[in-house]
């Protein structure tokens, strides 16, 4: 949540990724414009395809590989298949000023997404606090694209999904809550806050790139069907939570307010995403919680404490063994979106064979591989 709830740190992600020089690195102005196309062509209207392609291309550039670009294809299916809405009515269920409940109408998750969040930020300015559910959506991807969002429009955004199961409780063996993100951001001129983070050790894509390559899993990651820990890949069978019951506590917390919340299913009683049933929507449901800093400390106030929080933290000196100065949430995405934004996004040979096959059939040039 997406999801940057990787369990591989953003940090470790994005210099995996970009160590490993996946080939070719594709320019973000081409990415957008080719995804954008894409959706267009499956019925999105140019205004949806626009927010899509940048909110997939922006998370790509920020490192958060596993649900950026790479999900484009499975969005591309949905649409396909009429598990998602191309052209959705999203409609207002509840509205009690500060509260709004959404029905997505099957749309993409970041279409309904985007829309709550509009709406939470214009709430909030109005009420000083605003949540805005939605049900009967899809997965959303990166649960910071809404938070940096909210951020962005100088507000605090707090947001929420819930997800198919795959992580098993503390102590269970049996897969029943989603990765289930927390995303919490805040920015101050240019500089900023955003946590995003998965409620188990490590997302499921990270395990399907494992079994791909052969590679094993890395301790506390996975369990088998017995519940013992599982370090092949093949043997994977439900994740871990994050931090034992914490994380538990904290996948609870997430379905509490993305499924029981907007009424929406249970993660266990979800299907997967790249497994749903066509004709169907997968009845995700998020929660986008927004605050206005002028209701509370005041947008002066709150920025001169946003501002000394993260300076204090970083300028904390670091550990005798430490390999990099102390970072607050956003500062390793910050770096690999300064990089890629110069060199491009590196795309795995799955994503990359899908980019080509629509820069061909757009009459895009491709580009060279590097070395």
């Amino acid at each position: 949540m997406t999801h940057v709830h990787d369990v591989q740190s953003p940090t470790a992600a994005g210099r995996s990724a970009d160590a490993a020089a996946p080939t070719p690195l594709l320019p973000a102005a081409t990415a957008v414009a080719l995804a954008e196309t894409a959706l267009t062509r499956a019925g999105l209207s140019v205004e949806d395809a626009g927010e899509v392609a940048r909110a997939l291309t922006e998370t790509s550039l920020r490192g958060i590989d596993t649900h950026g670009l790479r999900l484009l294809p499975q969005y591309l299916d949905e649409l396909a298949d009429d598990i998602a809405t191309a052209r959705p009515t999203i409609r207002t269920l509840r509205d009690s000023g500060a509260a709004v409940m959404l029905d997505a109408d099957g749309a993409l998750g970041v279409v309904a997404g985007l829309a709550a969040a509009r709406i939470a930020a214009e709430r909030a300015r109005s009420h000083g606090v605003a949540a805005v559910g939605v049900r009967n959506s899809n997965h959303f991807g990166a649960a910071s694209v809404y938070s940096r969002h909210l951020a962005q429009e100088g507000m605090v955004g707090i947001v929420t999904t819930s997800a198919a199961s795959r992580v098993a409780p503390f102590s269970g063996t049996e897969p029943l809550y989603g990765t289930n993100p927390l995303s919490f951001a805040a920015a101050v001129e240019d500089d900023e806050f955003t946590l995003d983070m998965a409620t188990s050790q490590v997302c499921f894509g990270e395990i399907k790139e494992r079994r791909k390559h052969g590679r094993a899993l890395d301790p506390g990651w996975a369990t088998d069907a017995e519940g013992r820990p599982a370090t092949d890949p093949e043997q994977a069978y439900a994740l871990s939570p994050l931090g034992g019951y914490k994380g538990q506590g904290l996948a609870m917390v997430a379905t509490l307010f993305g499924a029981l919340l907007t009424g929406s299913p249970a993660d266990w009683e979800l299907e997967h995403i790249g497994a749903s049933t066509p004709g169907r929507s997968r009845g995700i449901g998020h929660m986008i919680v927004c605050l206005d800093p002028a209701a509370f400390a005041g947008r002066q106030d709150f920025a001169t404490g946003l501002a000394g929080m993260l300076d204090t933290t970083r300028a904390t000196r670091p550990g005798a063994d430490a390999e990099q100065p102390v970072q607050v949430p956003g500062d390793p995405q910050r770096r690999i979106a300064d990089r890629r934004t110069e060199l491009g996004i590196p795309l795995d040979p799955h994503t990359a064979s899908a980019f080509a096959a629509l820069a061909a059939e757009q009459g895009v040039a491709w580009p060279e591989v590097s070395a």
